[in-house]
């Protein structure tokens, strides 16, 4: 009839109604203005979370087979790495501590993220936007956009972030051989200084081992004051020719000169070796402690400050005053102080409130630099790891220099990993752990009482007689191991804020403030400003 409006088939609308129908899907010409922009929608979901699903609805079967295929491997991996977090997340840690591994992750991202964007071009394409509704077209466009640079750009970043880890790891970490647990720990000695590039006058300025059971990742710092004289070599050790009774040549032979010392006269002693003066280090911890040192890595205290900004900064307790440089109450620079309390410090802080001996002394400064260590380990965890790759990975790099065998990271990952729900174990070699005449230990120190004390923490810790050439029978170990804690508690040098006696006071009872601080440095009352940091080695992680 004239004028009549013909009336559309109703097998296009709603898709084969038999055998040779049309397919909406395919021929999206067949259907209706909304079943098109629900196909296209439909499409770009299919290609997010089934990538080459779209294709084997829409598009080329073959290719999007293909993509299905390597779809359901990468989730089978995906589940195989979840299974293995519970069960056996060591082996897990050590496999993606592998740089072969990290090297076919580089691969296989990198080819992920540009056929994810093969995909989502021919999905576009699939989408047909000229026969959408009109007002859906640039939402449409701008979504495929935003989902290819968020998926395909999530891959691609990966795999450079992977790519450029394993070129630091590289560089930090030694190619040599694994070394093996001895009496069932990893011992490594850790200096931190302010080296630069080629400076042969190097000094450590912090000296610590940290011992780690080989099998439960428990670690105890074993502090030695920079300060320390006498320090003795086995006979074994290259330098026992050299120093048969230690390095014992008075003021001038306090350990952290050692370094200097053995680079500038003796790095023959030490053929082939890439750092004589680590080497030397290494010696000498192992004599005092008792302990066979197998590794060491050097730090920059410049790197260590980095590493803290890069983690976020860093939360301690403190149970007293400290002084660093900063501006006075009055506005002027100059010895400035954090009060007991507690701190979210940055890396410049941390490092500040680490070396402060102001007022102070060698051994509150220890004390504070092994909160530092256990408030980075406290709060190291993957959840920072991966949002704050980068910086972590930069600051890295500024590690002067290990001896740590790069095979072995995954080990020690894994290791720390577990001692982090632990707490840490920690014995200063001299005030107020060791207390000899005059409180001068350090300078005459008593070996076999320091390789007594390191036994009895090392069988408390699970690994009896690891320390020492003549260990103390297992009961009288256990029995000194008690005492030694005990004492701390007393002495109100433990981790819990609860068990520290009151920071000090103003002769007249009153809480020391900024301004009476001030008013001390400018009249010259030093005793009075001694007295008031007299607790600031308390410190807490957290």
């Amino acid at each position: 009839m004239a004028g009549q409006v013909p009336q559309r088939n109703p097998s296009l609308l709603h898709g084969p109604q038999g055998a040779g129908g049309p397919d909406p899907v395919r021929d999206p010409q067949s259907a209706a203005a909304p079943q098109r922009t629900k196909r296209a929608w439909i499409l770009l979901l299919l290609t997010l979370f089934v990538p080459g699903g779209a294709q084997v609805v829409a598009g080329n079967r073959a290719l999007g087979r293909a993509a299905l295929r390597v779809t359901l491997t990468v989730w089978l991996l995906v589940v195989v790495a979840l299974v293995l977090l519970v069960v056996n997340r060591d082996l897990l840690v050590q496999a993606f501590a592998n740089t072969w591994v990290q090297l076919v992750a580089v691969v296989v991202l990198a080819a992920l993220a540009i056929g994810w964007v093969v995909l989502w071009v021919d999905t576009f394409r699939l989408l047909r936007l000229r026969l959408v509704a009109p007002g859906m077209k640039p939402l449409l466009a701008f979504s495929t956009v935003l989902l290819l640079v968020a998926t395909s750009g999530m891959l691609g970043y990966g795999s450079f972030a992977v790519n450029a880890g394993r070129n630091a790891l590289n560089e930090i970490f030694a190619p040599g051989p694994a070394i093996e647990p001895v009496a069932g720990r990893y011992n490594f000695l850790l200096m931190g200084g302010d080296a630069g590039e080629g400076r042969i006058g190097l000094r450590p300025d912090s000296i610590h081992v940290a011992s780690v059971n080989a099998e439960t990742g428990s670690t105890i710092l074993f502090s030695i004051p920079r300060n320390f004289q006498n320090a003795r070599f086995s006979e074994d050790s290259p330098l026992w020719g050299a120093y048969p009774e230690g390095f014992s040549c008075g003021d001038e032979c306090i350990i952290n000169a050692l370094y200097v010392d053995v680079m500038e006269n003796h790095q023959d002693l030490y053929p082939g070796a890439e750092d004589p003066g680590a080497e030397a280090m290494m010696d000498a911890a192992g004599g005092i402690l008792g302990l066979d040192i197998q590794s060491y890595a050097m730090v920059d205290m410049g790197g260590f400050s980095q590493l803290i900004d890069s983690m976020g900064g860093v939360t301690v307790t403190s149970g007293g005053w400290t002084t660093y440089r900063g501006p006075r109450p009055d506005g002027e620079w100059g010895n400035a102080w954090w009060g007991p309390g507690t701190y979210d410090f940055n890396g410049e802080e941390a490092l500040a409130f680490a070396r402060s001996r102001h007022f102070s002394t060698d051994y509150s400064r220890i004390r504070r630099q092994q909160c530092i260590q256990s408030a980075m380990l406290a709060q190291f965890n993957p959840q920072t790891l991966v949002t704050r790759f980068q910086g972590i990975l930069d600051a890295g790099e500024q590690i002067v220099e290990t001896d740590l065998p790069g095979q072995q990271l995954g080990t020690f990952v894994s290791l720390a990993t577990k001692g982090q729900s632990q707490g840490m174990g920690r014995l200063t070699i001299g005030p107020p752990d060791f207390e000899g005449e005059d409180g001068r230990f350090t300078t005459y120190p008593d070996f076999d009482e320091i390789h007594t004390r390191v036994d009895g923490m090392l069988a408390e810790d699970g690994t009896p007689n690891a320390a020492g050439t003549s260990p103390a029978p297992l009961l009288f170990v256990d029995a000194t191991a008690s005492l030694v804690a005990s004492a701390s508690q007393e002495a109100g040098t433990g981790d819990d804020p609860a068990d520290w006696p009151a920071p000090p006071t103003q002769p007249d009872g009153s809480e020391i403030t900024l301004e009476y601080l001030q008013h001390l440095e400018d009249t010259g009352q030093t005793g009075l400003l001694e007295d008031a940091a007299s607790t600031n080695h308390l410190c807490a992680a957290g």
